[in-house]
């Protein structure tokens, strides 16, 4: 799973690195953390970019899930992404 938890990180990036980066931070069997830094704007779609993810995961993985906490951070985020059993 952990190659494909990447390819869906480094097709996120392909489309949104300089503004925005994720970087996995930690893995399970039920969910996933991801470290999002970058110049994005806060103040509209903050979190649409952590949405965004959601949607490239299932695209890649065929993974379902949702966000199960973000943590506002100086440089960006960490958001906890949580694994839907199928």
């Amino acid at each position: 799973m952990m190659k494909h938890i990447d390819e869906a990180i480094k097709e996120f990036n392909k489309y949104r690195d300089p503004l925005i980066v994720g970087k996995l931070l930690e893995q399970d069997q039920d969910s996933l953390t991801l470290e999002f830094t970058g110049h994005f704007c806060r103040t509209c779609g903050f979190y649409d970019y952590f949405e965004d993810f959601l949607y490239v995961l299932l695209d890649t993985t065929g993974l379902n899930s949702e966000i199960e906490k973000i943590e506002e951070t100086q440089n960006g985020a960490i958001v906890k992404y949580s694994i839907k059993k199928r």
